[in-house]
């Protein structure tokens, strides 16, 4: 479990092992899923997380609040993505977050049969979806895991607890 980069760049969060170790019979059934297929679908996670996370009031939010640099902001689109390279504690949970998101939204997807009343992979995403659902909300809450100020440590004035709203799901 361990960031995938290169010298300040994260290219990923999960490496294929953390998604083999989630599911190791997903790999045995399914041998089109390879290294190289899902370490593409998991970078293509990542990216997604950090828009998601930039989408949050709770980052507008801490951004504005520590933003010394003057970043003039006329829009919720003037506000600058996150580096990942800067999100020092919790890696692991990161990691999780991302095998998650890749499982429900790319990977099952790619294998469930939706023709089918009962299909294991189909009722797998719900719980993927649900496991994300619920770890991300509770890094939004804790707001505990990232360094603004690019210090090398997370201190009391980089960390905000934050709140984000609930969705329905019909």
């Amino acid at each position: 479990m361990a960031f995938i980069q290169q010298g300040t760049t994260v290219y990923s969060f999960a490496e294929y092992q953390d998604v083999v170790d989630r599911d190791q019979r997903l790999f045995e059934a399914n041998e089109g899923l390879t290294q190289d297929v899902i370490e593409d679908l998991l970078i293509r996670s990542t990216e997604r997380i950090l828009e998601l996370i930039r989408a949050t009031e709770w980052w507008a939010s801490y951004f504005l609040a520590r933003d010394t640099t003057g970043t003039v902001i006329n829009t919720r689109a003037d506000i600058p993505a996150l580096n990942a390279a800067l999100i020092l504690l919790r890696k692991n949970d990161f990691t999780d977050l991302c095998v998650y998101y890749a499982l429900y939204t790319y990977i099952l997807p790619k294998i469930a049969n939706f023709g089918e009343e009962a299909n294991a992979e189909v009722e797998k995403m719900g719980y993927y979806n649900q496991k994300y659902d619920s770890l991300f909300d509770e890094l939004i809450r804790a707001g505990d895991w990232y360094d603004f100020n690019n210090s090398g440590s997370v201190t009391s004035s980089d960390k905000q607890p934050g709140i984000r709203n609930l969705r329905r799901v019909r």
